[in-house]
């Protein structure tokens, strides 16, 4: 649809017409003349241009009306608006960190009735949760022996679900480098102008592999203000007995809490247990509601300017009736 900026400038539209209807003409004061003999009878020969008619003078009055009408049209700002597209809402740069050690085998997480391994249940509650976090852009690191990054930040929250569920337990080495995790995040995260950075952390062990100690990569985090959260996944190992060990009697490494809880602190997020599904899933949930979605919808409208068109046209029929007028003179 066409829209004008300045639409009241429309209503100078009829401002010649008006000046014609109600104002008197100029009154031409005649002058002498040189007498020409036999002037009468060059007119009738033809030999001298005759005066304008008053059908051609009505003829250059309209054209002039129009040039005035194209210039008030330019001024007024046309533009062409195109139909609404959604825009791309700013929401979070969401982090996810998913541990594969060696532990994670545990399987001390039950779901109708069916036991899960640390990383079966991440992958269950985690993938509900990703699929929530419209208009947040998520990527996805792992990590073991080291960390790597599986999926970089994105909008496309189905190929991150997709990389999530193709996880396996040792792709990474069986041991547990959190503080790399957490530098690789802050890396990925620091060249981002979004203010809101939110890491997941979800670990089940100590830090026992990596260039980088925990809380020296929050403090890193911290300066590049990024949030973390972090989980510590999986039964107590007093009780994993219940519920089965790793491999043949193994047990998983006691959660080191104190060091989870300080990282957290340090960035501004959180720290969670979750000994059961159950607790998984409320952790997720609480997160939602610390760092919401964005539920504002946006919208934006091409534009394309249309007043060279007008003034075009106008400077057009200008330069016509002045060669007219030029040719009459």
């Amino acid at each position: 649809m066409i829209e004008f900026e300045w639409l009241w400038l429309l209503v100078l539209l009829p401002l010649p017409w008006l000046v014609k209807r109600f104002t008197a003409p100029a009154t031409v004061q005649r002058q002498t003349a040189v007498n020409v003999p036999f002037m009468d009878e060059l007119l009738a020969a033809g030999a001298v241009p005759t005066v304008n008619t008053p059908a051609r003078s009505g003829r250059l009055w309209w054209l002039a009306m129009l040039a005035w009408a194209l210039l008030v049209v330019a001024a007024a700002g046309p533009r062409w608006l195109g139909e609404p597209i959604p825009q791309q809402r700013e929401g979070r740069e969401l982090m996810l960190a998913i541990d594969l050690s060696a532990s994670m085998q545990a399987r001390d997480f039950v779901f109708q009735g069916q036991r899960l391994n640390r990383l079966m249940a991440t992958q269950l509650v985690a993938s509900d949760f990703i699929q929530r976090r419209e208009g947040d852009r998520i990527g996805l690191v792992l990590f073991g022996d080291q960390a790597y990054l599986q999926a970089p930040l994105t909008w496309d929250r189905a190929t991150v679900q997709t990389l999530l569920d193709e996880a396996q337990i040792g792709l990474a080495g069986k041991r547990t480098a959190i503080g790399d995790a957490i530098g690789l995040t802050v890396k990925r995260l620091r060249d981002s102008d979004n203010p809101n950075k939110v890491m997941v952390l979800l670990t089940d062990g100590t830090n026992t592999a990596g260039a980088l100690q925990p809380l020296q990569a929050a403090k890193l985090a911290a300066a590049e203000g990024v949030k973390i959260y972090s989980i510590g996944i999986g039964r107590d190992r007093s009780q994993n007995g219940l519920f089965g060990g790793l491999l043949q009697g193994q047990q998983a490494p006691e959660i080191d809490e104190k060091t989870l809880t300080q990282v957290a602190q340090q960035t501004g997020g959180q720290y969670y247990r979750a000994r059961d599904l159950s607790e998984l899933v409320s952790i997720y949930d609480q997160l939602d509601e610390l760092e919401p979605v964005s539920r504002e919808q946006s919208y934006y409208r091409p534009q394309v300017t249309l007043y060279p068109w007008p003034l075009a046209a106008a400077l057009l029929i200008l330069a016509a009736l002045a060669l007219i007028k030029g040719r009459r003179g």
